[in-house]
């Protein structure tokens, strides 16, 4: 069985914090690394917050029934008829994702590319990642037709995979699936016998919101449990607040007792003035939602900056729908880059790009490929200002990318791009 020396530290995590040493040491960085969203708290959520602070006592494992009942709220808005006993709450969607993990046990079925801590968590829980390729543009969301050829070959050899891990909308890749691919992943679960762990974290941060993220949970309502928590809408990371969602039969009730069972080992309960604010979240009261808006609108602006910037120097850039990421792929600058600076590989182009230049992002290996890709996932969330009050202007403007502190950022990483590739080969072989 594998164990913690077997996992390594995430990826985003050590990253972000190499660049937090550089800064310290006075070197000018770009922080590309992480997701986490770089925005300030809305005052409201401040003022509920600091009047739970009281609140000192552990509370149910599973969460309050305050909590869970504004989650089952928020489910049933999006179409997802919720009973709020099979809710529970976790310090965050990430611990609860690797206790369904521990819960539901075997090995795990993982989108290529997938974010970083999937694979980990499945080594942790004890099981192994079985890597399954996306669909081009359909980031997260394992290829329904070779799902069902990998894990039959899987379990011919001896492996036994229960679970399948999709992400909607997608971290690496800021794009979503189709319909008609969810509706195909949940026959194939269907027919496999495995359950799908759908991670909606991002779910509220698809830029157009007459065309929502659908979850899986609509087509494979039986076998389909989803989390999602506060960090990424409404940018409270530190916060530390996640729920989930069990399907209403004898796999959730049974999910819902080992996951709590878990829980209580592991966490106790959630913190209880957070609960309080992210119940009051989770019910969607007008600011909050009005806020979202705009925060989704200066993901979009600045995204849509960053990817004109890069698909005009020749990346490769699947249309971006949700989210605050970037996964170009610069291999039609592959010979450029090599005859310029000897990289051959994504994870030596990202070693360039933080020496010589000062841009943090990651390689497409920290997402489950191969080294020798040059595809890289850069996150525009931190680019909106050093200060809160910069970032409240972002989040006012009309057009944030024109605002200096944004457009230096976006110019800078023209021009490095420019620099990476040279000029092009006047007589191309």
């Amino acid at each position: 069985m594998a164990g913690p020396a077997t996992v390594t530290m995430s990826a985003t995590l050590a990253a972000d914090e190499a660049l937090v040493n550089r800064r310290r040491a006075g070197e000018q960085v770009i922080t590309m690394t992480s997701g986490e969203i770089g925005l300030p708290v809305h005052p409201v959520l401040r003022r509920v917050l600091a009047e739970s602070a009281g609140q000192n006592a552990y509370g149910p494992v599973a969460g309050g029934s305050a909590l869970r009942e504004a989650a089952a709220g928020y489910w049933r808005r999006r179409g997802l008829d919720t009973d709020p006993g099979l809710v529970v709450a976790g310090p965050g969607s990430k611990p609860l994702l690797f206790a369904l993990l521990l819960a539901i046990g075997g090995d795990t079925v993982v989108p290529v590319p997938g974010w970083v801590s999937y694979a980990a968590q499945a080594r942790l829980a004890g099981g192994q990642p079985i890597g399954v390729p996306i669909r081009p543009g359909e980031g997260g969301v394992p290829d329904p037709v070779a799902l069902r050829e990998v894990v039959t070959r899987a379990r011919a050899a001896g492996r036994d995979p229960r679970c399948v891990v999709v992400t909607v909308p997608d971290n690496p890749t800021g794009t979503v699936a189709h319909d008609g691919t969810l509706r195909e992943l949940g026959e194939a679960a269907r027919e496999l016998g495995l359950v799908i762990v759908s991670d909606e974290i991002y779910g509220d941060l698809v830029f157009d919101a007459a065309a929502p993220a659908v979850s899986p949970a609509r087509f494979a309502p039986e076998r389909t449990v989803t989390t999602t928590g506060l960090t990424k809408n409404l940018a409270l990371g530190g916060w530390r607040t996640g729920v989930a969602r069990l399907p209403a039969n004898d796999l959730g009730r049974d999910l819902r007792t080992a996951l709590v069972g878990v829980a209580s080992q592991i966490w106790s309960s959630p913190a209880a003035p957070v609960q309080s604010a992210a119940a009051y979240a989770f019910s969607e009261p007008s600011e909050l939602t009005a806020h979202l808006g705009a925060s989704r609108r200066l993901h979009e602006a600045v995204i849509r900056a960053v990817a004109g910037r890069l698909v005009a120097a020749g990346a490769l850039l699947a249309p971006v729908r949700a989210t605050c990421y970037l996964y170009p792929d610069l291999e039609p600058l592959r010979a450029r880059i090599a005859r310029r600076h000897d990289v051959h590989t994504g994870d030596g182009l990202t070693r360039l790009l933080l020496d010589r230049y000062g841009i943090g992002v990651l390689p497409a290996s920290a997402f489950g490929e191969r080294a020798e890709p040059l595809r890289l996932r850069l996150a525009t969330s931190r680019l909106y200002g050093d200060t809160d009050e910069q970032r409240w202007a972002a989040l006012a403007a009309d057009d944030p990318p024109s605002l200096p502190w944004i457009r230096s950022v976006v110019d800078r990483i023209e021009e490095v791009v420019a620099d990476l590739a040279g000029p092009a080969d006047p007589y191309p072989r």
